[in-house]
């Protein structure tokens, strides 16, 4: 079995002033979509696009996902405890974000910039959707470094044992997240929109991929202990990503029957 190899969760202490991995992997994640979205302009895969129209999608982006992913995990995972804490909302470097909150919260922002730029609502979706998985593998190997959000008890030879947790080997679901949800997910659109594609046809291979992905990996995930049982057996990132993967498949099904009739 593996043993967790503890990581210090500060990368930079200068003075009263720390540095978090957790963050740092937030700025990574930006990083990356930045250099992802210029990549794909200066090839010309999508006409109309500027490094200027990037940084104005940036400024609403950083604080939609940011916002977004903090008030999900209150709203969704902790309301009671955060009402009982409330000065703890903003202590996000002690991890707390909800995926499914920093989606909505994208939508949200998604919507604004569409609406400002005179863009169709889709195709914006359809650019961002391949550059948003490594910065989602970011932020996993952030929980992993944090170590939380471990794994069921496993038999597995690969199982990690978390001596902060117990001494039961445990899936590694961090790094199962990274995997699918970051590099799996990144590659399979990656290459999907390489060549045109029928409007939100890419965006609704996000909802799928995410949300199969997410919701096959929540089975290797140790449900979080605060929450009740929910309907099923099921977890909350299970309820969460099934709309998800059921709104994908209606829409790729939409965009395709869509271009048919156009021709």
């Amino acid at each position: 079995m593996i043993v967790y190899p503890h990581i210090d969760p500060v990368a930079l202490s200068i003075g009263k002033f720390s540095i978090h991995w957790y963050g740092l992997m937030y700025l990574i994640a930006f990083l990356i979509f930045m250099i992802l979205a210029r990549y794909r302009i200066k090839k010309g895969r999508y006409p109309g696009w500027t490094s200027e129209n990037v940084d104005d999608l940036m400024f609403y982006g950083v604080l939609a996902v940011v916002l977004g992913a903090r008030l999900g995990y209150v709203l969704f995972y902790k309301p009671a405890y955060y009402f009982d804490h409330p000065w703890e909302v903003f202590q996000v470097w002690m991890g707390g974000m909800s995926f499914h909150g920093g989606f909505l919260g994208v939508l949200i922002a998604v919507t604004i910039y569409a609406y400002r730029h005179r863009r169709h609502w889709f195709d914006v979706t359809d650019f961002i959707a391949p550059l948003i998985p490594l910065g989602l593998a970011a932020g996993r190997l952030g929980n992993f470094i944090n170590g939380e959000l471990w794994g069921r008890p496993t038999n597995a030879d690969w199982g990690m044992i978390f001596p902060h947790v117990d001494r039961l080997p445990r899936h590694p679901s961090q790094l199962y997240e990274l995997s699918l949800e970051g590099i799996a997910l990144f590659l399979i659109l990656w290459f999907f929109s390489k060549s045109p594609k029928p409007r939100a046809a890419v965006s609704g291979l996000f909802l799928i991929g995410y949300g199969a992905f997410r919701f096959l990996i929540e089975f290797t995930r140790q449900p979080d202990a605060f929450l009740p049982p929910l309907p099923l057996h099921l977890t909350m990132g299970q309820w969460l990503s099934l709309p998800m993967f059921l709104a994908g498949v209606v829409m790729m099904i939409a965009a395709y029957r869509i271009a048919a009739k156009k021709g």
